[in-house]
């Protein structure tokens, strides 16, 4: 049996018990013995003890000391299997933001590090508020003095919010379709541009490339948005998130989006 193989096997193993997940997410954590483990988990004394039997014959791990340690290639065994499966969560909890959405413009590491935004909200319009997804996002800009964004479209309320944002010595970046880069530039107050360009705290760049993205990072949080498969943006559904995961995330993707699309 090849490598690949083996592997197939062991994760295999691994996943198709419950009972055996539980038992080694309490170890990923720390060290355990049988009945602190039945302790931990809730699981009847038999149960533990007979996977527990079942780990160790298959070297997943080894008694050291009276307590039980995994050993180091399943602890990356685990990782991904918590992975892929908080991964599916995500996707499912927010199927209505995912799905029939084009999520080409995510990065291999962003479609990778998925989970980095598990605890992000979903923020939809409704018939009595079909400005909430703007609204959300404009609260979070007013109280910022930093943004970060990918702009596919024109908001009229950009360009003073983005003002706001410098006349307070606050940095703007924007990545944003050439086609709305002076609609945005003739609204903010010229003083106020050429200061901040002066001191590098606005940085434009107008792309000819489409851009199927809505993406900002402001102080403490992150938003995303997505086009649909027949290529109009979604304005009744964002992300949000506060967590450093996300922001982090976010920060990434802007990152290799700049990368694609600034040549």
């Amino acid at each position: 049996m090849n490598f690949h193989n083996e592997i197939n096997k062991d994760i295999k193993f691994l996943a198709k018990s419950e009972i055996r997940l539980k038992i080694l997410s309490e170890l990923y954590v720390q060290p355990n013995n049988v009945r602190g483990l039945v302790k931990k988990t809730n699981i009847t004394y038999s149960s533990v003890s007979s996977n527990i039997a079942k780990l160790e014959q298959n070297d997943h791990i080894k008694k050291i000391s009276k307590k039980y340690h995994l050993n180091p290639i399943s602890e990356i065994y685990f990782k991904t299997l918590m992975d892929f499966k908080n991964s599916v969560d995500l996707i499912r909890d927010y199927d209505g933001f995912w799905d029939k959405h084009d999520l080409n413009q995510l990065s291999m590491d962003s479609l990778k590090n998925i989970t980095d935004l598990k605890d992000s909200e979903l923020i939809e319009t409704t018939p009595l508020d079909i400005y909430k997804t703007h609204n959300t996002v404009k609260k979070q800009l007013i109280k910022s003095k930093s943004l970060k964004a990918i702009f596919p479209y024109l908001h009229p309320e950009y360009p003073q919010l983005i003002e706001n944002i410098l006349n307070n010595e606050g940095y703007v970046e924007l990545i944003i379709p050439k086609g709305i880069y002076q609609a945005i530039i003739s609204q903010i107050d010229l003083k106020t541009r050429k200061n901040a360009s002066r001191t590098k705290n606005l940085n434009i760049y107008p792309v000819d490339n489409d851009l199927k993205i809505y993406l900002t990072i402001s102080d403490r949080s992150m938003s995303l948005g997505l086009f649909k498969n027949d290529d109009s943006f979604d304005q009744n559904r964002i992300l949000i998130s506060e967590t450093e995961k996300s922001q982090e995330w976010a920060e990434n993707l802007f990152r290799n989006i700049k990368c694609e699309v600034i040549k």
